[in-house]
């Protein structure tokens, strides 16, 4: 069999507070949702927003790391992977699923004084750093480069 890739990437912003918990072994776990938009234009030249919305899960440092800077409206980067979970509904008997996408790697990109206030916090899941980056005011490259209609040559 060849090579398969399982790759997310994601930016977007945080639709409400996460929930931390921990397993019946210690681990932390946080669960939160993600919503990303796209910006279309309909038939008549109108142009209009689709957003999606995606369940992200992260474990261990990852978790407490969301849990110590993350909120509702936080802006962040993800990468991570996607995984289905499935279980039989204890009152009908049915079978349900979940699709969640396990975080690898998170960048809190939400300056202190915006919604969110993540600081300039990166967290990379393979390695056990967490690097504090300078709280010196910098430019939200994120708010920068987003493009406007006029941008748009059709």
């Amino acid at each position: 069999m060849g090579k398969s890739v399982n790759k997310v990437i994601l930016l977007g912003n945080v639709g409400k507070d996460p929930e931390i918990r921990a397993t019946a072994g210690g681990t932390m776990v946080a669960n939160f949702s993600l919503a990303t938009t796209d910006r279309v234009k309909d038939q008549g030249g109108n142009w209009s927003d689709r957003t999606e919305w995606h369940n992200l899960v992260a474990f261990q440092r990852t978790a407490e790391i969301i849990r110590d800077y993350v909120k509702k409206g936080s802006k962040l980067y993800v990468e991570g992977k996607i995984q289905t979970r499935s279980w039989d509904d204890k009152q009908t008997g049915e079978k349900k699923y979940r699709t969640e996408i396990i975080i690898n790697d998170l960048s809190l990109l939400s300056g202190r004084g915006e919604e969110g206030g993540g600081g300039g916090y990166t967290r990379a899941a393979s390695t056990s750093s967490f690097d504090q980056r300078s709280s010196a005011p910098t430019e939200d490259y994120g708010q920068s480069a987003e493009i406007t209609d006029d941008d748009i040559p059709f």
